[in-house]
């Protein structure tokens, strides 16, 4: 994957795989510790320990399309090439958290990519889905909630191109207040 935005997307698209119908992701960037976590959480059918156990491995996969499944796998070997690693934890038909480490400053560290195009990709797969997205640099923080834009909007689809473009728009200033000057990526 060439940016961490890819590798969120293949995560989120594994709890939508678990029928989750509540995904929250996290992303905080600790300048002072020079710590980036990323943490997605659902409320998916979840795993069983023997599952867990092995699901780091890229053959094993759930897929009954392909053998092998490399979303978490290459998500962890991103992690470690950074200085960081990655954390699942599961129980079975309560939910899914995967949680990823990287150093900011590390030269291996892949950039956070087009964060809004990624919620924006989301939403018009899985409108039906509740995203929250939080962005916090341990001084503020950055909340997106798709049901509340939903909510606010009425009869208007979150789907109308009109409503994406917002979204998109509202996302990149979240991104650019919360990690512009953290994230060197980010110009803000």
């Amino acid at each position: 994957m060439r940016d961490l935005s890819l590798h969120l997307m293949d995560i989120v698209q594994n709890s939508i795989d678990a029928k989750a119908s509540k995904i929250s992701i996290l992303i905080c960037a600790d300048k002072k510790s020079d710590l980036l976590e990323i943490e997605v959480k659902d409320n998916g059918i979840g795993m069983d320990s023997d599952f867990l156990k092995e699901v780091v491995n890229p053959f094993t996969t759930t897929r009954d399309t392909r053998r092998v499944g490399l979303g978490i796998p290459l998500l962890k070997a991103s992690a470690k090439r950074a200085s960081g690693d990655l954390e699942i934890t599961s129980e079975k038909l309560v939910g899914t958290t995967v949680k990823a480490s990287f150093k900011i400053s590390h030269i291996d560290r892949l950039p956070l990519g087009n964060l809004a195009q990624t919620m924006e990709s989301l939403i018009v797969a899985r409108p039906d889905i509740e995203y929250d997205l939080t962005l916090d640099n341990k001084k503020e923080r950055f909340i997106f909630n798709s049901f509340e834009i939903k909510r606010r909007i009425g009869e208007v689809p979150l789907t109308h191109f009109e409503v994406l473009k917002w979204i998109g728009e509202y996302v990149n200033d979240g991104v650019k207040t919360i990690f512009g000057g953290i994230l060197d990526e980010i110009l803000g």
